[in-house]
Order: C-alpha cells, then structure tokens, then sequence
C-alpha cells in the first residue's frame, strides 16, 4: 500500500511539473507574439519628410487623452524611417525667432533667416475610423455596421468604452500633388496587450522619452488606441515602402510664370524658329529638361518648347 502510494504520488508530481511546464510554453508564445505585435517597425533608410498634423475635430478630448500627433511623432522618431519636421508649436517658435532677425533685434551673424527651412514631402494624420461621443460607452457606429456588416461593421466602430476597442486611421498626403499616397487601419482591443499579465510593461519601454503620450500608457483606452495605432503604423510603412528616394525631384517640377515678353522656341539653340510667342503672366510648365540657361516647357494648350530662364520665375 505504501509502495502504491509512493508511485502515485510521484506520478501526481511528474504530471504537476509536465503541466507547469506546458503552461510556462503557453505563456512564452503568447508573450513572443505580444513581443512580437508591440515592436515599432524600423527602416535601413529614409523615405522621405514628414509632418504629423492634429486633426481638426479633436476627438482625443473625449477620452481624456493628449493629441495622438505625440504618439505618432514618436513612433516616427523610433523607427527612423522618416525625417520629422514641425508645423505645430516648434514652427510657431521658429517664426517668432525670425521675426526677431528681421526686426535687427538679434545679434549679426545668427545665421537666421528665408530659404533654411526644409520641406516636409508628406503629412500624416492620426485619427479615428469613427467617433463615438457617447460617455456611457454605447457605440454609435455600430449600428451603421450592423447594416453594413462584415469588416466595414468592425471598422466603423471608432472607440468603444465598455469593451475597450479603437479603430484608428492613418493618412499619408504628397504635399506638392496632394494625392492621398496610403491610408492604414489599426484595430486592438483590451485582450490583445493581456492588461492581467503586465501588458503595460510594453508600452512603459515604447513610449519611454516620449513628450505629451502618458495618457496613453496611464489608461486602458489609451494603450489601447496606442497597440492600434501601432498595427496602422506598421502596415503604413510597409505600404509606403516603395516610395522613390528623392520625392521632390519624382515629383511634377513646379510651375513658371513669364516676367517678360519673349518667345516658347522650337529648340534650345533658337533654330527652327518660335513656337508661339509668350506674354507676362503666362503660366508654363517645366518637364525637368535644360540646356544651360535654356528650359523645355509646356503651355496650358500642351504646346512644348524651350525658353530662357531669363524670362521666367518660379509661379508662387
């Protein structure tokens, strides 16, 4: 009996520690994949400018939490695959201190003025597939979803409260053509970052250093909105992989205006004789072509020839 007992209760301890073991596996997947889920993707190189701007609605207000032009500034700034320029406050600043260099009220030499500013190539704006304004939770897209159904029922959920879900939007503008390059969804919900096994971990070491996002981490519905946005991000850069190394030159070149009268001639060299003749205020179109001091352009009737750039100035 004894001898029985003793097999028995090692055979209770080998299936104890088998399930311990089982267990430890379990959690070491689903903490791979959550690893996994949470990084900020990063680029070999850049792929161009970028300014994040606020959305006009400021729907963040509802939740209680900071713009999410912060959050997406600093995944940006992680992931090095852009060069952040600013158009919010910093851009404010700056202008206040060249106002100061035109008003000679700064010392000679401050190196400050017209034509140091870089270009942002893109915009980027972080938003919400949906608001839902009600503080009871109820969410109002879902009733448009319901009819819709389907993915488009999901994401027209925007936020929901009561069971901490987001869905969230990213837009990529070109800033000289104005074409909407890429737009990214990111979905999460409260289970998704496992809040009951330390999800906050995570975003403690993600957002670490970042300036205005503490709400995201310091609230259920913001490290929510802050793992959707992640997912958006990350599809966003992926998406936008293949975008050309100089977007300012693979973009249309920008448009002239003649400052005086002249001619639109044949070819570069005068031979062949006019194509039409140019007044002042006539708007032309440069195809990236030039010999010397000579342009190849187009005029509005889709006329091509070339004019010297002694005619001509940048159209503002």
């Amino acid at each position: 009996m004894k001898t029985f007992t003793g097999h028995a209760l090692a055979i209770a301890c080998c299936c104890l520690l088998l399930t311990s073991q089982d267990a430890f596996a379990r959690k070491s997947a689903q903490q791979e994949r959550s690893e996994k889920t949470t990084q900020i993707p990063t680029c070999g190189k850049k792929l161009g400018t970028i300014t994040v701007l606020e959305p006009e609605n400021h729907w963040w207000s509802s939740y209680q939490l900071e713009s999410p032009a912060a959050l997406i500034k600093l995944f940006v700034s992680k992931s090095k695959c852009f060069t952040l320029v600013d158009r919010g406050k910093g851009l404010a600043a700056m202008q206040a201190e060249r106002d100061l260099a035109s008003s000679g009220e700064l010392r000679n030499r401050s190196n400050l003025g017209k034509g140091q500013m870089k270009a942002a190539d893109y915009a980027l704006v972080p938003d919400l597939i949906s608001k839902n304004s009600d503080a009871g939770g109820t969410n109002i897209g879902g009733a448009l979803g319901g009819l819709l159904g389907g993915r488009a029922g999901r994401i027209l959920g925007g936020v929901d409260l009561k069971k901490k879900t987001a869905d969230v939007l990213l837009t990529v503008t070109d800033m000289r053509s104005s074409e909407q390059l890429a737009m990214a969804e990111g979905h999460a919900t409260k289970t998704d970052i496992g809040f009951s096994g330390g999800g906050s971990g995570w975003l403690s070491s993600t957002l670490a250093g970042g300036v205005g996002v503490s709400s995201y981490s310091n609230t259920e519905i913001g490290q929510v909105m802050t793992l959707a946005y992640l997912q958006a991000y990350t599809d966003l850069v992926a998406e936008l992989g293949g975008l050309p190394e100089n977007a300012s030159a693979a973009n249309a070149q920008q448009a002239v205006t003649v400052n005086k009268p002249g001619r639109l001639l044949k070819q570069s060299n005068g031979k062949g004789g006019a194509v039409r003749d140019l007044d002042p205020g006539m708007m032309l179109y440069p195809t990236g072509n030039k010999d010397g001091a000579m342009w190849e352009v187009e005029d509005e009737l889709g006329n091509k020839g070339w004019v010297s750039s002694n005619l001509i100035e940048l159209s503002r």
